[in-house]
C-alpha cells in the first residue's frame, strides 16, 4: 500500500457524482423557493396541457364537472394530508418526551461527551453555540496534525514523511475553509450542517490509518501519541456532526409543520371557494390563447396542492442529507468523485 489514492474534495457538492444544480436544488436552496418553484411548474404545466389539449376545459364542463370533482378530492386530501404529516412529526418529535430517569441519562451523556471534547480541544469549557463547538472541534483536529507531522520530521522514513506532510496539508486547509463557513452561521439554518457535512472526517480517519498500517515500524511512541490524539479528535468530530445532524432534522421537522399549517388554512379557502362561489359560465374571454376559465382552474389548483409541494421540497433536503450520512466513519456508500482507484497492494 504506497499510495493513498487520489484525494476527494473538499465541499460534499464537489464529491458529489451529482450535476451541480441538482446538488443546489436538493441540499442549499431555500426550501420556500423549491416550493415556489414547484408550484410555477405545476401551473405552467396544466397551462400547457390545456393549450395542446384536443378538449377544452369548458366543452369538458359542459357534459361533466371536472372542476367540482377536483376541487373536492383536493379538499379531502389537504385536511388529511396535512393531518396525517403533523400527526407523524409529532410522533417523531415526541420521542424528546420522557420520565426524569430518561432526561438525566440523556443529560449525563450529553455532559460526558462535552467533556471529551474539553480534553480534546484543550479548553476548560466547551462553546455553548452549535457554530462554536463545530469550529473547536476542527481547529483542535487542525492542531492535532500539527502535532503528528512535527512528531515523524525527525523519521528515517522519508515515504512517511511525505505522506503525512500531504495529509496534514489537507487537514489544514480544509479546516481553515470550514472554519470560515461557520463564522457566520446559525443553528437552525443549513448553514452549519452543511459546513459539517463539507468537512470529510471520515475519509481523513481512514488515509490517517492507512499510513499508520503501512508504516507501523516506523512510528516513534511520540508519533502514536500524536497520532492518536489525532484520530481522537476526528472520531469526536463524527459524533458532534451526527448529533447536531439529528438535531437540524428536529428543527426541520417542526419548521416543516408550521409552514404547512401556514399554507394549509389559504389552501382551504381556495378549495373551499372553489366549490362553493365559482360559476364557469361568468368567466369569459381568452389571454395568452389560453381561456381564462383554464388560468382561474389552473391557479386555484396550484394553491390547493401546495402543502404536498412544501412537504416535498423539505423532504427532499431531509432524505438527500440522510442517504449521504447513513454510515458514521470511513465507509463511502455512493458514488464519488474521488476518481482513481486506491492501490490496496
Amino acid at each position: 500500500m504506497s499510495s493513498d489514492g487520489s484525494q476527494p474534495s473538499d465541499t460534499m457538492a464537489e464529491r458529489s457524482a451529482s450535476p451541480t444544480a441538482k446538488h443546489w436544488l436538493l441540499l442549499n436552496a431555500n426550501r420556500w423557493v423549491v416550493t415556489a418553484g414547484l408550484m410555477l411548474f405545476v401551473f405552467i404545466g396544466l397551462l400547457a396541457v390545456a393549450r395542446v389539449s384536443p378538449v377544452s376545459l369548458r366543452a369538458l364542463m359542459g357534459s361533466a364537472d371536472p372542476v367540482e370533482t377536483l376541487f373536492q378530492a383536493l379538499t379531502t386530501a389537504l385536511i388529511t394530508g396535512v393531518t396525517l404529516v403533523v400527526t407523524i412529526n409529532s410522533l417523531v418529535l415526541s420521542q424528546e418526551l420522557g420520565a426524569v430517569e430518561d432526561q438525566r441519562e440523556r443529560l449525563d451523556g450529553a455532559l460526558e461527551f462535552r467533556t471529551d471534547i474539553e480534553e480534546s480541544i484543550d479548553a476548560p469549557i466547551s462553546p455553548p453555540e452549535p457554530a462554536s463547538f463545530v469550529q473547536a472541534i476542527i481547529a483542535a483536529s487542525e492542531d492535532r496534525a500539527t502535532d503528528f507531522r512535527e512528531a515523524v520530521s525527525e523519521s528515517q522514513d522519508e515515504e512517511l514523511k511525505e505522506r503525512v506532510d500531504d495529509f496534514v496539508d489537507n487537514v489544514t486547509t480544509h479546516a481553515d475553509s470550514i472554519r470560515e463557513d461557520l463564522e457566520e452561521a446559525d443553528f437552525g439554518t443549513y448553514e452549519v450542517v452543511k459546513a459539517a457535512l463539507d468537512y470529510n472526517y471520515s475519509w481523513k480517519i481512514f488515509r490517517a490509518r492507512r499510513i499508520k498500517n503501512s508504516h507501523a515500524d516506523s512510528f516513534t511512541d511520540e508519533a502514536n501519541e500524536a497520532y492518536d490524539d489525532l484520530l481522537e479528535s476526528l472520531k469526536l468530530f463524527g459524533l458532534a456532526r451526527e448529533h447536531f445532524k439529528t438535531l437540524y432534522f428536529q428543527w426541520e421537522l417542526i419548521n416543516l409543520s408550521r409552514a404547512m399549517m401556514y399554507v394549509a388554512v389559504p389552501a382551504l379557502v381556495v378549495t373551499m371557494g372553489m366549490l362553493l362561489f365559482f360559476d364557469a359560465d361568468a368567466v369569459v374571454g381568452t389571454y395568452l390563447g389560453v381561456d381564462v376559465l383554464v388560468w382561474i382552474v389552473a391557479a386555484a389548483a396550484t394553491v390547493a396542492v401546495t402543502p404536498f409541494l412544501l412537504l416535498v421540497a423539505f423532504i427532499l433536503r431531509i432524505a438527500t442529507m440522510a442517504k449521504r450520512t447513513l454510515a458514521i466513519g470511513p465507509f463511502i456508500l455512493r458514488d464519488s468523485s474521488r476518481g482513481e482507484d486506491i492501490e490496496w497492494e
